[in-house]
């Protein structure tokens, strides 16, 4: 593949995946700063093996799993993490979230331990399957489905309590 061939399908992938892939580390996050930083680092990562990708024809999968690895990551080594400034520069805008991230739905998936909501992203907002999901994370099959059950569970109880 051309560079410039490259560059464009690269930028229209990320023109049009960008928000969707922002929302889904945010799910496994909960913190925009944090998502944000995390589709940087997976678009990082993509754009080096653009051409790999585009053959395969798999690259929100791609995407996807390097922002599953990399909340992982970033949980198992905090000690890697930056240290903030005593004096911090002007903070930038922070866009307002949209209404699917300001819904109770939201708040109550927030609320549920990290592997739970992993979990539940994975295999009921992004429709993957069992073994998808195990293997995007790292896990067994039963685990995966224990792990969504509860979230599932722990979903229900919370949102029950929710005015329609």
């Amino acid at each position: 593949m051309r560079s410039s061939e490259r560059d464009r399908t690269f930028e229209e992938f990320v023109r049009d995946r960008r928000p969707h892939l922002r929302r889904i580390a945010y799910s496994l996050c909960g913190d925009w700063a944090m998502a944000d930083d995390l589709v940087q680092t997976a678009l990082e990562k993509a754009y080096l093996s653009w051409p790999k990708i585009r053959r395969q024809g798999a690259e929100e999968a791609f995407v996807r799993r390097i922002l599953v690895r990399a909340r992982i990551d970033e949980t198992r080594r905090p000690w890697r993490r930056e240290q903030a400034a005593v004096d911090l520069p002007d903070t930038p805008v922070v866009e307002s979230p949209g209404v699917e991230e300001r819904t109770p739905l939201f708040e109550a998936l927030q609320r549920l331990p990290l592997m739970q909501r992993r979990v539940v992203v994975l295999r009921h907002w992004l429709d993957l399957s069992v073994a998808e999901t195990a293997d995007e994370l790292g896990i067994s099959e039963g685990t995966v489905k224990s792990h969504s059950s509860r979230g599932l569970a722990a979903l229900r109880a919370v949102l029950a309590d929710v005015p329609s």
